[in-house]
């Protein structure tokens, strides 16, 4: 496949993926109807549903950015195409383990449930590593639409991120690697929750922990950065027709950048938040302060960056002739 000839079209193992999530979404929901087993405390098709939804996003959202590409088409095409078929694979385990009324992540109880959970682990990381690669492609791309490529850049480094709160769950806890430590055989490895057991109260739909941290709430924030800051440079490109300073495109890409390095503030905050084992809806007096200086930050950074301009032909050539 050349570079020429894949350029401009669609990606079609993206779309054939968006798809067949959206599908596999259908039958989660119709499973949470007519199935009513628990895995965790949580209803067992509730899992294959979320991850159908996200990936459904993630595959739209890839196979629009790679229209896009020119530059390095053939290494985002390859890329985009192995990291659709790791989905579909990683996807394809939470679904079985789902159907057997087993956990698929964290799940050690028997060496198949371990191999399964392994298995699910390795297609994480090449599913990662593509990611990695489409958002190198992606940052040397030339766009005459600039805060939308920036857009692109930065929420694909920021969901990488987000990508990576998983490792942090993956890790055994302090009572599970005690229990290692002295010869106790281990069912579970790893957890979301932080001082509050995976099967406790949740919030509802989302399942998040609610008397605990949930590393997931960062999880999930992340990695819809690649569809946050892109809808961020939409609503930019709307609102320039009303607001004439965000016509220059020099003032979208601003706030694009401080947009993103809000949304990574976010997410750390998010992080720091579940690691001290606190309940998103009952934040403590550092969480909320810490929170309000990041909308401070932003806010400041965002009125500055609206009244920043760059020189006029006059200014410029003055500044060039005294240079």
């Amino acid at each position: 496949m050349t570079q020429t000839s894949t350029a401009g079209r669609p990606h079609r193992p993206l779309i054939w993926l968006t798809w067949l999530m959206a599908g596999l979404a259908v039958v989660a929901l119709a499973g949470l109807v007519v199935d009513h087993r628990t895995v965790n405390g949580a209803p067992v098709w509730l899992k294959p549903l979320k991850f159908a939804v996200s990936f459904a996003l993630y595959g739209a959202t890839l196979a629009w950015m790679l229209r896009l590409v020119r530059r390095g088409r053939w290494i985002a095409w390859w890329s985009a195409t192995v990291a659709a078929l790791a989905t579909v694979a990683e996807v394809g385990a939470i679904v079985s383990q789902a159907a057997r009324g087993r956990a698929s992540h964290f799940n050690v109880a028997t060496p198949y449930d371990t191999e399964v959970y392994n298995v699910m682990g390795a297609l994480a990381m090449v599913i990662w590593l593509s990611t990695f690669l489409l958002a190198v492609v992606v940052s040397v791309q030339r766009l005459a639409d600039r805060p939308t490529l920036w857009a692109m850049r930065l929420g694909m480094f920021v969901s990488l991120g987000g990508m990576l709160v998983g490792v942090m769950m993956a890790q055994p806890t302090a009572a599970q690697q005690r229990l290692a430590d002295a010869g106790g055989v281990l069912t579970v490895s790893g957890a979301h929750a932080v001082g509050a057991p995976d099967d406790g109260p949740s919030m509802p739909v989302t399942g998040w922990a609610a008397t605990g941290g949930d590393l997931r709430i960062a999880h999930f924030v992340g990695i819809h950065a690649l569809q946050a800051l892109p809808l961020l440079a939409w609503l930019l490109t709307l609102l320039a027709r009303r607001f004439p300073r965000l016509a220059d495109q020099a003032v979208r890409v601003r706030l694009v950048v401080l947009g993103a390095l809000g949304y990574a503030g976010l997410v750390a905050l998010l992080v720091w938040q579940a690691r001290r084992g606190q309940p998103l809806l009952h934040p403590d007096t550092r969480t909320l302060v810490a929170a309000a200086a990041l909308t401070a930050l932003v806010a400041a950074g965002a009125a500055t960056a609206t009244r920043l301009r760059r020189p006029g032909p006059v200014l410029a050539e003055a500044r060039t002739a005294t240079g």
